[in-house]
């Protein structure tokens, strides 16, 4: 249901792109992100998309760095990862959850209860 792709080794202050392609849902209002998982560390949101208002929101962590897009036509989710950090290295998944609901709340629990999960893509960023 969810096929995420774009991870890869970087340098501090470089850039990469995350896609998340999403298939087979019932409905056309759905909630999608990106969640992150570091080494020894919990699961955390980056940034979660509402598709019935385009509704946006993103980890402080992130504000200003990283930018969340959809392609309706495509259901295909970006995430534009730029000025990297060291910190920014994890394991980075994509995540949806059907109908109505608020990417906040998605976002701060980490994604916590969500409806489909895509395989994970490992982003390094390298000092």
């Amino acid at each position: 249901q969810l096929q995420a792709s774009g991870g890869g080794l970087v340098q501090a202050g470089g850039s990469l792109r995350l896609s998340c392609a999403a298939s087979g849902f019932t409905s056309d209002d759905y909630s999608i992100g990106w969640f992150r998982q570091a080494p020894g560390k919990e699961r955390e949101g980056v940034s979660c998309i509402s598709t019935d208002d385009g509704n946006t929101y993103y980890a402080d962590s992130v504000k200003g760095r990283f930018t969340l897009s959809i392609d309706n036509a495509k259901n295909t989710v970006y995430l534009q990862m730029n000025s990297l950090k060291p910190e920014d290295t994890a394991v980075y998944y994509c995540a949806a959850h059907e109908g109505r609901t608020d990417p906040e709340i998605w976002t701060i629990v980490g994604g916590m209860g969500m409806d489909y999960w895509g395989k994970g893509t490992l982003v390094t960023v390298s000092s």
